[in-house]
């Protein structure tokens, strides 16, 4: 619909730039539903909503510190909802992909190692599978290497598409799925108990004596 100046009064007019200055003013929210699905509203997201949930499993552990260094504050605020925990194993071509990518993009992330049969098990326990690698963005779950596909599920999260990391950021390095545990130490010996010395046996007495006149034998 055109507006001309034939059909605009001079009090008219003051009103409709009003209304288009209101208009161009207002705030568009992105919101993330259960299952994922990002929408635009000019309405914020509820306090109550939830994440979306998991493809495939939770993750039970508790996300840990990602790094030290400032973070600027929104992608700290992202971090803080959304971590980021990538599983990676060794002699694994997209976990070198998908590791370069987050660096790359600037993406804070912990890094969890699977080696031994008991990381498989918990990898297992965790995704369902048992092929790396796998990321987790919250509490979504995301297996095997796509740069499109994570690159989406990152920006439905709030992380920024280039690198904001200050020049002193340093990721923590990747500790195993399935914490090592210590060998325990082995136990003290009990003291050698001392040494008593054993008086000699009386030397045996063959043939007759006072007390044995007979000199019976047993």
């Amino acid at each position: 619909m055109s507006f001309s100046s034939s059909h605009l009064g001079g009090r008219q007019l003051p009103l409709l730039l009003l209304l288009m200055a209101g208009s161009a003013m207002a705030q568009v929210y992105r919101n993330v539903d259960k299952n994922g699905v990002v929408s635009y509203s000019d309405q914020p997201p509820s306090r109550a909503a939830q994440p979306a949930a998991p493809r495939g499993g939770t993750v039970n552990e508790l996300p840990e510190p990602v790094g030290s260094g400032s973070l600027p504050y929104e992608l700290r605020q992202v971090v803080q909802r959304y971590p980021v925990t990538l599983y990676t194993g060794d002699d694994c071509q997209p976990c070198s992909a998908a590791r370069s990518m987050l660096t790359t993009r600037g993406v804070p992330f912990s890094e969890r190692t699977v080696k031994t049969n008991e990381d498989v098990a918990a990898l297992q326990r965790l995704s369902g599978q048992n092929t790396l690698p796998v990321v987790s963005i919250g509490t979504q779950q995301l297996k095997g290497y796509s740069d499109v596909e994570w690159s989406q599920y990152l920006d439905a999260a709030g992380y920024p598409k280039s690198n904001q990391l200050s020049a002193g950021y340093a990721r923590p390095p990747a500790q195993p799925l399935v914490a090592v545990k210590e060998a325990p130490a082995p136990a003290a010996r009990p003291p050698a108990a001392a040494s008593v010395p054993v008086a000699p046996a009386p030397a045996a007495v063959s043939g007759p004596t006072p007390d044995n006149p007979a000199g019976i034998k047993f």
